[in-house]
């Protein structure tokens, strides 16, 4: 189905105790496709990434108003399974944060927390999610090693592969290569390119170059709210706002 909504978000405000962060959002995500969440520091870009699959629970003073569906379903009502949510929608966060496990473990966590036992079933996802994060044939021999032992860059990878073993439809990714020199950003890059053709990505980044290169839509967050959505060529070529065309350019952020 074409243009089939994963998220509609109306009215969105999100507060920090007395500070506004979100002010009013509404947009609708399809389905499949890299969305890049841009905007100056503080705008609210990494508040509003959390608020998708309810991380933002962790941070005791935030208050969340609004709806955010997501299939339908109000993410924020209370018999609503936060754990399934998380499921089904994934987080890469900054830094790469692999468990202190060896390579295997980390990946085989989620299905394991989830029930899966069985062994063979286990080896399967582990291989199939290290194949799908680009990582399997750098690991293969050595999947019983620390994660610590790897690269930053494989590390985040590791983390890529560790989100896609539970089957999510929707990856977070919060600034995802902001930790990586240029060649692991780039591996990445290529990643988040080859798996939005069966997941859908919202990534906030700062890096114009990269939400140019990766996304097929940009959001543009300015002081908790969106100034422009749509296309990122067009955003990029010929944005509609001023705001939006001075911040690509580089006159502020």
């Amino acid at each position: 189905m074409k243009n089939e909504k994963v998220f509609s978000i109306k009215d969105l405000h999100i507060s920090y105790g007395s500070e506004k962060v979100i002010k009013g959002v509404d947009i609708d995500i399809d389905r499949k496709g890299v969305i890049a969440i841009i905007g100056p520091s503080g705008c609210g870009k990494s508040t509003f990434l959390k608020s998708l699959n309810r991380m933002i629970d962790t941070i005791p003073s935030a208050k969340v108003e609004g709806s955010i569906k997501y299939r339908g379903n109000d993410i924020n009502s209370d018999n609503l399974e936060v754990v399934n949510l998380r499921k089904q929608v994934g987080m890469v966060f900054q830094k790469p944060n692999p468990f202190p496990k060896s390579i295997y473990d980390n990946v085989a966590f989620g299905p394991r927390l989830h029930g899966v036992r069985d062994k063979a079933t286990l080896d399967e996802i582990v291989e199939e999610s290290l194949k799908g994060a680009a990582l399997w044939d750098e690991v293969k021999d050595k999947v019983k090693k620390s994660a610590f032992s790897l690269s930053g860059g494989q590390q985040q990878r590791l983390c890529i592969a560790r989100a896609l073993a539970v089957k999510p439809e929707v990856l977070l990714m919060d600034e995802p290569c902001s930790a990586l020199d240029p060649i692991a950003t780039t591996k990445v890059e290529e990643l988040i390119k080859k798996l939005s053709k069966d997941y859908t990505i919202i990534i906030v980044t700062h890096n114009m170059q990269q939400a140019a290169r990766i996304s097929n839509k940009a959001a543009f967050f300015l002081n908790g709210e969106i100034i422009e959505y749509s296309d990122t060529e067009r955003m990029f070529t010929n944005p509609e706002d001023k705001r939006t065309e001075d911040y690509i350019t580089g006159r502020f952020g």
